[in-house]
């Protein structure tokens, strides 16, 4: 059962997500789990003018993606930062070069979920993870969310992301806040949640 974590960071609240739903998928029984990253469409110039430079290295480690790997999963879980309500322009450009997976329908029947980070709580977390799923489902993908067995998507006492679309993480306005306990473990419980599907649809 290979499960792909693809994820898009640029100051590391995706990839720190990313890291808790891998360590979720990897909880279950014969899950092999291979964390990756799309590549970078911004020049160094760029990333250096936007603060991003420093923060990139700390997971620069983590493998790019190829858009041909993609075939190879039982189970894709992806994550990005949220741009105008939608997904960044890294991953978008990642998917618009799936055509071939399309027209061969490699990727139909296989189990797609997202998770997010926005800038604000209100920042379009629901509507990036929403408008994520409508490519998933060109592809043929069967959607898996975050139920509300996971209940801490229902505190009140706290700002925090996640909602029954997806984890999700709130950054911050300068992107000062690390995603939280309750939003990592909602990361974890997405990843397991996805895995236990997946080893039902391989059985």
């Amino acid at each position: 059962m290979k499960i792909y974590v693809i994820f898009y960071s640029m100051y590391g609240h995706t990839y720190r997500m990313a890291e808790a739903v891998a360590d979720g998928a990897r909880s279950v029984k014969g899950a092999n789990v291979i964390l990756k990253r799309v590549p970078e469409t911004l020049s160094h110039e760029i990333l250096h003018k936007m603060g991003a430079v420093e923060a990139q290295k700390t997971f620069s480690h983590i493998p790019i993606c190829g858009i041909e790997e993609l075939g190879e999963a039982d189970a894709i879980i992806f994550g990005t930062p949220t741009r105008f309500g939608n997904m960044c322009g890294q991953m978008r450009q990642f998917l618009d070069a799936a055509g071939k997976l399309w027209l061969s329908g490699k990727l139909i029947g296989k189990v797609g979920s997202v998770f997010c980070s926005s800038n604000t709580q209100h920042g379009g977390q629901e509507t990036t993870i929403l408008t994520f799923m409508v490519s998933l489902l060109h592809l043929g993908m069967i959607i898996v969310g975050l139920p509300y067995s996971f209940t801490g998507q229902m505190v009140v006492d706290e700002v925090s992301g996640c909602s029954p679309y997806g984890a999700s993480t709130i950054a911050g306005g300068a992107g000062e806040r690390m995603p939280t306990e309750n939003e990592l473990s909602g990361a974890r419980f997405q990843g397991r949640h996805v895995a236990m599907i997946t080893a039902k649809l391989v059985r």
